[in-house]
Order: C-alpha cells, then sequence, then structure tokens
C-alpha cells in the first residue's frame, strides 16, 4: 500500500509528516492500539508488518461459538495483516467511537507515528491537505475492507450477514451547499422491487443517495473471476449469491469508483420500490477536481462510510468489547463502547434535518 500514500498526498503534505511525525522501531508482539481504548496518534508502517485482531468478552456467546467452530482461542482472531504502507488508528478523526480492533506488532517493525492532536488542527487549517488525506484513507480502507472481506470469507465455517449501520448522521459532515449542489447535479430515480441498481464487476456510472425504500447489497459465493460476474446476466448464468447488507434511506452506494479503480465486488437490488438521487460519475469528478473544499469533505464521507462499513462486519460476527448484558443496570462511571454522545446525537439531528430539506426540494422539482 506504500504507493497509495505517494499517489494521493503531495510532497508538501509528505513533508508535513514526516517534520510532523516521529519514528519508532517497535519489536514484535508490540502492542499500538488496543481495542476499546481512546487512539492517541496516528501510526504508518514505514517496513515490517501489523497484525489487526478482535477480540471478545468470555461472557458473550456468539464469540464462544466462533471460537468453538473454528477451532480457535476466544482472546482475539486476526481479520488482516498490513504492508509498508499502511496506517493505523484513523478512526478516531473519522467517528466517534473508540477503537474496535487491537493493532500489533506481526514481527520487527518501523513505524512513524503523528500525534493526534496535531493531525487534527492541520485537517482544520489546509483544506487541501484534508482533500488528500481524507482521499488516501479512504483508498486505504476500501483495500483493507476488501482484505478482510475475503479473509474472514475463506475462514469462517458459519456465513455472516453484516448490517450496515444506517448513516444519514453524514450529512452532517457536508454542506448546504454542497447538497445544494448534489439536487442539482444528481437526478431523482423511482426503481420498483427487483431492479439491479447495478452489477457486481461491471462498471458503476454514478453515486447513488437512497432517498426511499430498502436495497440489498449482495456478493456471488465464486468471486475468482470478475469477467464471470460481469457477464452472468448476459448469459443468464446461475450464480448462487448471499445478502451482505441491507441498505435504508440515507445510505450511499456508487462510492467504489472515486476511491479504487476495479469494479465493485458487490450487486445492489431493490427489495422494495425505492428513489435513488443519482449523481452522474462525470460531473461528480469534475466537481471533486475544482472544488477542493468539497472534495476535503466528500472524501471524509467516503472514509466514514468505509470505517462503518468494516465496524459492521466485526460487530455481526460478534466480536467487540461488551461491559454489560441484558438486564443489568448500566453504570454511570464506566464509558460503553456502544453508548452514544450527546454531540453524535447533536449531528443526527442536523443531518436529519439536512435530509428532510433535500427529500423536500427534490419532490418539489
Amino acid at each position: 500500500m506504500t504507493e497509495v500514500l505517494l499517489k494521493e498526498l503531495t510532497n508538501s503534505d509528505i513533508d508535513w509528516i514526516l517534520a510532523t511525525g516521529q519514528r519508532e522501531e517497535i519489536t514484535a508482539g508490540t502492542i499500538l492500539i488496543r481495542q476499546g481504548t481512546p487512539v492517541d496518534a496516528l501510526y504508518i508502517l514505514l517496513d515490517g508488518a501489523l497484525s489487526v485482531s478482535v477480540a471478545q468478552a468470555d461472557d458473550n456467546p456468539i464469540g464462544r461459538a466462533f471460537a468453538a467452530l473454528e477451532g480457535g482461542e476466544l482472546s482475539g482472531r486476526e481479520v488482516a495483516l498490513l504492508a509498508n504502507g499502511e496506517v493505523v488508528g484513523e478512526m478516531p478523526f473519522l467517528a466517534s467511537y473508540q477503537s474496535s480492533t487491537t493493532v500489533k506488532a506481526a514481527r520487527k517493525s518501523l513505524v512513524l507515528m503523528i500525534p493526534q492532536q496535531q493531525l487534527i488542527q492541520k485537517l482544520q487549517e489546509d483544506v487541501t491537505f484534508a482533500a488528500h488525506f481524507y482521499r488516501a484513507i479512504a483508498v486505504l480502507l476500501s483495500h483493507r475492507l476488501e482484505q478482510m472481506i475475503g479473509q474472514i470469507g475463506q475462514s469462517t465455517v458459519v456465513l455472516f450477514q453484516p448490517q450496515i449501520r444506517e448513516i444519514l448522521f453524514t450529512f452532517a459532515e457536508l454542506n448546504d451547499s454542497d447538497i445544494g449542489w448534489m439536487i442539482v447535479a444528481g437526478n431523482a430515480m423511482r426503481l420498483p422491487a427487483g431492479t439491479v441498481l447495478f452489477q457486481a464487476g461491471r462498471p458503476v456510472d454514478a453515486l447513488y443517495i437512497l432517498l426511499d425504500g430498502k436495497m440489498v447489497a449482495s456478493v456471488a459465493e465464486d468471486t475468482s473471476n470478475p469477467l464471470t460476474r460481469a457477464f452472468s446476466t448476459l448469459e443468464q448464468t446461475d450464480h448462487i449469491e448471499r445478502e451482505f447488507a441491507r441498505l435504508s434511506r440515507g445510505d450511499i452506494v456508487g462510492e467504489t469508483p472515486f476511491v479504487e479503480a476495479s469494479p465493485p465486488a458487490m450487486t445492489i437490488r431493490a427489495v422494495e420500490d425505492a428513489t435513488v438521487l443519482s449523481i452522474p460519475r462525470w460531473r461528480l469528478s469534475a466537481k471533486l477536481l475544482h472544488d477542493v473544499g468539497f472534495a476535503a469533505r466528500f472524501y471524509r464521507v467516503l472514509a466514514i462510510l468505509l470505517a462503518d462499513k468494516q465496524q459492521g462486519i466485526i460487530n455481526s460476527l460478534g466480536y467487540g468489547r461488551i461491559n454489560y448484558s441484558s438486564g443489568k443496570s448500566l453504570d454511570e462511571r464506566l464509558t460503553y463502547e456502544d453508548e452514544l454522545s450527546s454531540s453524535f446525537l447533536a449531528q443526527v439531528t442536523l443531518a436529519g434535518t439536512r435530509f428532510d430539506w433535500m427529500l423536500k426540494q427534490i419532490r418539489g422539482n
């Protein structure tokens, strides 16, 4: 993944990172980030390998079941192995929850540590750097999500169906002018139940925002040959697909072309009558190229979506820290992993208002 940072960042971006960061040599087994704890720095892997794992509390029956089926220990499960150029610790800059994974050195490694506060300040003060940084993070998260899905799919006996959490709150990351531009640039499309929005392995021509209705994302059991996926509908070849996620209003799909070159691995289909806002790919690409402020906010939103999908996979497997059980009272002195902060709730309110305004404008037109 080294080429991702070199491709997405400029020389001045890299110079700032090198001047601000601190090189640290760590031995095998050293924990950089511990699951369920705050993260105070961003780490770039310069040399070596980092293991990303998730653990489950002993009192969670789902976690025990997966451990028993896979013949492994309950203490943790590796979901990704990161190579040179990968970034860890990016979650606190994208969302309000604590780390859902543990990251440790798989062997002797060299990392560049950038303090969280300095990075946050740079992102707030330098919108051009923010646009480059968030795009790079989105690209890295996209590759990591693909790797995680592949690794879990190969090793897990029981099929899983991660549910993408409603991400309506991401509209709080956009400006009113951004949403206004999307309304003008896009077209509202009505899709009858059963309509395929786009097919796995084939190009995506637009970014879609689900305004109303329900859709599902599914993946083919045999994904070894992308051409087979792309032409399966033309040849009417039967392929076994399994539902990967359910989508509801406010969800965004079709973002793949903006963070990676390969076609999407999922098929998106309406399971009931749905309405989507379709923003042509060429129009959005031109906007991202000429409006750096919009680009910074847009790629931040994509990074949030990708991080949320990753979190959904982990949650679906029954992993993740659980400090309380059903029927027990919450302790006011503790902060729980799924606890919603007041700032998060304020974001949801703002996003809901903007989303409703978007619907009214579209229906009015």
